[in-house]
């Protein structure tokens, strides 16, 4: 039975890719850390595949967005969305 902690790795050009939308939309320096996972979930009220999109960099606090979707299928039009949903909260981290 496929739990959260699947060995499967998810395709690197489409996590190379997510790294690229999240840093282009959010405008993030080139020292920032961006680290791609994909969380499966059976829970009840729980999404049963999420993305977690992580920033970190020296000195300055963890970020980080998630979308519930898997990686390959995160499309620019999710990053951006996401992006003004949080400037309409007035925040930057979180989904």
């Amino acid at each position: 039975m496929p739990g959260m902690f699947d060995t499967a790795r998810p395709d690197p050009a489409a996590v190379e890719r997510v790294k690229a939308l999240f840093a282009a939309t959010f405008d993030l320096p080139e020292d920032v850390l961006l680290s791609v996972a994909e969380l499966r979930c059976h829970e009840p009220g729980c999404p049963p595949i999420e993305t977690v999109v992580t920033a970190r960099r020296t000195a300055a606090p963890v970020r980080d967005w998630r979308l519930h979707k898997s990686i390959k299928e995160i499309e620019p039009s999710d990053v951006t969305a996401l992006a003004a949903r949080l400037a309409d909260q007035g925040g930057s981290a979180g989904s």
